[in-house]
């Protein structure tokens, strides 16, 4: 039988095909482990096999992970979870008491003293409440209640698991979702997946990336012409853009939330990352309770944190929660349901959180380390952050916003339109192929800016400011003169 008659056979006797198959996931798609990723890939094994480059290696600079670039785990961490796992390591005399004490307390809470047991759906509940003590803490001892802490496998799942909630309607009477352009592509991809509607508000560029109340309105207003507008998503600080909102841009969403009746999905988790001198975190659930039992008593609220970012970067362990605030008791209730059929959050993960929010005290033996371990960490970041920015507002066609927050730039590029025609002719958009030709020429794999939404008009690429000090001065040098090379070749 001939090739081309078994394909055929084979596809016929397929009861899933891609003419059968769900057509939402098709819509889907997700940037930064798109055709940039996959062709580094390639690229990583055709190295290895010896085909000889213009570099030795591919640096991925497509997405924050922090370990994969070489940040190491804080030691307190590692050792509470190596004694989580090998309990037997509770008689080792090399790990300090507050680790032991730390270790015991997520065991003795873990079913069958093993965190590979299940554990209760909403996660463990001494750990839920540390979180909720965490976040006490963190906005000046307003109350945070364990029954609306719900713990994940990093936001992201929460994040996916709150739009489900919000889903209803059809046609015109379809949610609409608010999100930011730029945006971080996990909204995008989800609302494809849910078959929810994509609302774009633009981020002002000129000001820093910053939120505007008159973009929301012409957003807002806009949609209700063809669905149903009920949630608004903000990042903060942003992905991919870097920036920090300012507490009166917060206070002016809440009270566009409320004006509005939507449902508000905030991403902080970044929180932990601020970088600019006069840049201040301030978490929207604060700011509404600032605001007087009006807003905080009536605003939909869902906020999202994780262990994956800030000075942790622990992404593989998949750690993080929610809080919510003002939900409906019935739809709690569903909620619960919800989270319940995945059975749990992975419980290493769990205990991972609970290290996060449960972390030395200055009294205690691990204080030092730790806090010259994360003091360490952030200061890089800070510094990576000032070089990136200064680095790239050096180059003629690169314009670079402060990098005030997160892990990220998302710079500006001006590209000539002798190169935007031969894209075109290509079949990629402009910044796709400036970002296939870097990744080829130079070894470095960012993600195009058309891959989180941008201005029509205008290009950019998003970068993690990840790799180490030395490591990211190469590349930002080697991208500066691509990007003068590329210039040349088209003008």
């Amino acid at each position: 039988m001939s090739q081309q008659r078994e394909n055929a056979v084979s596809h016929r006797d397929k009861v899933l095909t891609l003419d059968n198959m769900n057509p939402f996931v098709k819509r889907v798609e997700y940037a930064v482990r798109g055709p940039i990723y996959l062709r580094a890939v390639e690229i990583e094994k055709e190295l290895k096999e010896g085909v000889k480059k213009p570099f030795t290696e591919v640096i991925k600079a497509n997405i924050g992970d922090a370990h994969a670039m070489g940040q190491q785990p804080i030691t307190f961490f590692r050792q509470v979870l190596a004694i989580c796992s090998y309990p037997e390591l509770l008689e080792d005399n090399s790990f300090p008491d507050d680790v032991k004490q730390r270790a015991k307390r997520i065991l003795n809470a873990c079913g069958g003293h093993s965190i590979g047991a299940y554990s209760a759906s909403l996660g463990i509940e001494c750990i839920r409440q540390d979180v909720a003590r965490y976040i006490e803490s963190r906005d000046g001892g307003i109350p945070s209640d364990p029954d609306n802490i719900f713990l994940s496998a990093g936001a992201s799942d929460a994040i996916v698991t709150v739009l489900k909630l919000l889903m209803y309607g059809e046609g015109r009477s379809r949610t609409g979702v608010m999100i930011p352009i730029p945006q971080y592509p996990l909204y995008s991809a989800a609302l494809s997946e849910l078959g929810g509607v994509q609302i774009q508000y633009y981020l002002n560029e000129d000001n820093c990336w910053a939120m505007d109340i008159t973009e929301l309105k012409r957003a807002l207003y806009a949609a209700r012409e063809h669905c149903n507008p009920r949630v608004l998503c903000i990042i903060n600080p942003g992905n991919p853009t870097g920036q920090v909102q300012t507490r009166q841009c917060i206070e002016d969403v809440i009270k566009f939330a409320k004006e509005e009746r939507l449902f508000l999905l905030a991403d902080e988790v970044y929180q932990g990352n601020i970088y600019s001198e006069g840049s201040e975190f301030h978490s929207f659930k604060k700011v509404l309770f600032e605001l007087g039992p009006e807003y905080s008593n009536t605003v939909e609220l869902a906020s999202f944190h994780s262990t994956s970012k800030c000075y942790m970067g622990e992404c593989g362990f998949r750690g993080g929660y929610m809080e919510v605030l003002n939900l409906d008791p019935g739809v709690k209730v569903q909620l619960q349901k919800l989270v319940s059929v995945r059975l749990c959050p992975p419980v290493p993960g769990q205990a991972l959180l609970e290290t996060v929010v449960n972390s030395p005290r200055p009294e205690e033996p691990s204080y030092p380390t730790f806090i010259k371990e994360k003091t360490a960490v952030l200061a890089a970041l800070a510094e990576k952050a000032r070089l990136t920015e200064q680095t790239f507002n050096t180059v003629p066609g690169i314009v670079c916003n402060p990098v005030q927050g997160a892990m990220y730039t998302f710079p500006r590029i001006t590209l000539p339109q002798k190169a935007i025609d031969k894209a075109k002719e290509s079949g990629h958009q402009p910044d796709m192929y400036y970002c296939l030709r870097l990744l080829d020429e130079e070894g470095i794999c960012l993600v195009p800016g058309s891959g989180f939404g941008q201005k029509e008009g205008t290009f950019h690429f998003r970068m993690t400011i990840l790799p180490p000090t030395e490591k990211l001065k190469l590349m930002l040098e080697r991208i500066s003169q691509f990007h003068q090379r590329f210039t040349q070749e088209f003008s």
